[in-house]
This record gives C-alpha cells, structure tokens and sequence, in this order.
C-alpha cells in the first residue's frame, strides 16, 4: 500500500509562485501573483490538511487579479506523473476514448440540415484527426450544417485549424498566437487540403454555444464568426483565451499557467474575459431548435 504523500502547502505555493512568474503570459500580471499567493500563505489562508481544499483556494486567488479562468491549481484524484502537461493528457485520454474520438454525434434533421456535435473537448489533432475528419466528410453532404459546440470545453488549437479546413474553400488566416517565451508570434491557418470531403464555405452554417463553451471551442466559434462564415446562436461563452501548459507541483497538484494570447486577424484582439458573443442571442436548450429554424428559411430562400 503506497503511503500518501504529506501535504506541504508552502512546498506547492513556492513552486507555483515561481511558475507564475516565470511562464504566465503577462509578466506583470504574474509578478502581482505570486507576490499575492506568498502573502496569502504568510497569513495562514492556505494552512489545510486536503490537496483538494488547497487546490480551490489558491485557483480562487490566482484568479482573482484578472479573472483569468485556464489560471489554476487543479486537482487530480489520482497520482499524476512529475512530466509538463502529463496530468492533463492522462485525464482527457478517457474522455476521448468514451466519446467516439471527440465527435459523438453526426445527424441529419429535416430539410438536408446536418448536425454535427463536438464534444467534450477538441482532443489532440494526434488522436481525434480520423474520427473528426470521418464525421465532418459525412456532413459534408448536407445542404446546412449546424455545429454544436455547447458542451465543448476547449481542447487542440492545432484541432480547431482542422475543422475549420472542412469548413472553407481555400486555405485562411484563423489565429495568430503571441507566446510570452521568445516573443514570438504562431499564425494559424487552414489547411490547403483535407482528408476526406469539405462542407465548404459558401452553404449555410451555424455555431451552437453556451455558457460552458471555453477556450479552443471558443477559438472555433470565434475565428468562423469573425470570418463571416457561420452564424453563432445560443449563449455568450466563457470567455478564455490564454493556452495553459500544466506542471506538477504534488502528485495530486497541477499548476496550469496560460503561456500566450489569441490575436485574431480581423478583430486584432480575442474573446478573453468577454467570451463570444452570440448573433442569435438564446437559452442553450433552445438553440439547435433556433439554428435549425433559421437554416430552413434560408435554404428556401
């Protein structure tokens, strides 16, 4: 029987100080952090028996300068191995596996309009490029395609590049990424061509959302709708768009830091802290009913 590892609530708030400061995406910002979370522990706020208890408080902190949601301690019930990003990659494997490869459903509604939904993340291009690239050829065929995202909870930049590719004639600039290491800026693009058949980018398309649709589902919804490519129903989302990197602080603690910053190429800023905002305003629930509605009319006329 392992013996469980003693929680040294100094031990994790040194180390994950010194991770803000060194890797969040505004120096500042992370500066201002850790200089928080060491008078936090001074003053005995963090002085609990249970990694849990530990991880909710010090995620509560770390997200209170600037409301930064992908910042967090996050707990995992499991031990996690000490490698960067290794305690994610662990939890998200089972999800994809239990979820047809990220792309559980594939339905065609009254009049040709297809719905396609993506979730429960957008999963490592690696993994989920077959089954995603399997159920956006099947979709391909419909006159309207409805894309449900509202129970996305974020995922792959490199994914959301893929699917936009079946969504779009020819090959476009999505995203740029500015990381705070080197400087440097990413761009991200469509690609010039697909396995399997596009949808294209001129037949009608619809983006579902909700308030749970976060981070590289958000990235989709948003690049699509700044574009002018699909038109976004339901609710505002979360609005994160800083890509974390995980590091392993206690065998059941991961310190997520966001390392860089979305830039879209037509709107010159992203959808951080606001979310997306939805063209058809409407509860969740109803929006694939809206989406659907809307689809038809257009298509008849």
């Amino acid at each position: 029987m392992t013996t469980p590892t003693k929680l040294r609530p100094a031990q994790v708030i040194d180390e994950t100080a010194r991770l803000v400061t060194e890797h969040y995406v505004f120096p500042e910002i992370g500066e201002q952090l850790a200089g928080l979370l060491q008078r936090r522990l001074t003053e005995g706020a963090y002085d609990v028996d249970g990694a849990e208890e530990l991880a909710q408080l010090v995620t509560a902190d770390l997200q209170s300068v600037n409301g930064d949601r992908h910042l967090s301690l996050k707990h995992h019930a499991d031990p996690v191995p000490p490698k960067k990003g290794a305690a994610v990659l662990e939890s998200i494997r089972r999800e994809f596996d239990a979820s047809l490869g990220g792309a559980p459903r594939v339905e065609l509604l009254d009049g040709g309009v297809a719905v396609l939904e993506l979730a429960p993340m957008l999963f490592p291009l690696e993994w989920a490029a077959e089954a995603l690239s399997a159920a956006l050829t099947v979709a391909s065929r419909a006159q309207a395609l409805i894309v449900d995202l509202r129970s996305n909870r974020g995922g792959d930049p490199d994914t959301v590049a893929f699917v936009c590719s079946y969504l779009l004639d020819k090959r476009t600039h999505l995203n740029t990424m500015y990381w705070r290491d080197g400087e440097r800026s990413e761009q991200s693009w469509s690609l010039p061509h697909v396995p399997g058949a596009r949808f294209g980018g001129s037949k009608p398309l619809y983006v579902l959302t909700s308030d749970t649709t976060f981070s590289a589902a958000e990235e989709l919804a948003y690049d699509l709708q700044q574009l002018g490519r699909a038109i976004v129903v339901g609710e505002r989302t979360r609005g994160g768009a800083h890509p974390r990197e995980g590091w392993t602080v206690h065998p059941h603690l991961e310190a997520g830091i966001p390392t860089g910053r979305a830039i879209n190429p037509v709107s010159g800023t992203n959808w951080e802290g606001i979310g997306v905002q939805p063209d058809v305003p409407c509860p969740a629930a109803d929006s694939l009913d809206h989406a659907h509605t809307l689809a038809l009319a257009r298509l008849a006329g």
